[in-house]
């Protein structure tokens, strides 16, 4: 089963999935959302802006921060969780209204998974 296809399952609140793994790019949204970004600019997203800041919350966390797990970001339409993993990294984005403690918990439940 795939990344996306397990986080997915694991939240009806995940409305995108992407995953920039060993250098291939793979975007997934779920049909139907309000308020979807251009895929144009999620490629641009996955493959600039999220390994970048990544790297550089990285770097900060390891100064003196015991590291650093994942990121949230809150844009006007949704949040962005980003989490590096082997090769690269996962980002899914997530509905405003959603509880997004539990959200993020299931997310990375589920990456642990696969």
């Amino acid at each position: 089963m795939s990344i996306a296809t397990t986080l997915f399952e694991a939240s009806p609140d995940i409305r995108y999935v992407a995953t920039y793994l060993d250098g291939v790019l793979e975007l997934n949204q779920r049909p139907g959302i309000d308020h979807a970004s251009s895929s144009e600019s999620d490629k641009y997203e996955e493959l600039i802006v999220n390994p970048t800041l990544l790297k550089l919350i990285e770097q900060r966390g390891n100064i003196d921060c015991g590291g650093m797990q994942y990121v949230v970001i809150r844009y006007g339409n949704f949040f962005e969780f980003v989490q590096p993993v082997k090769g690269g990294h996962v980002s899914a984005g997530i509905e405003p209204g959603a509880a997004i403690g539990e959200t993020v918990a299931a997310i990375r439940r589920a990456i642990a998974q696969v």
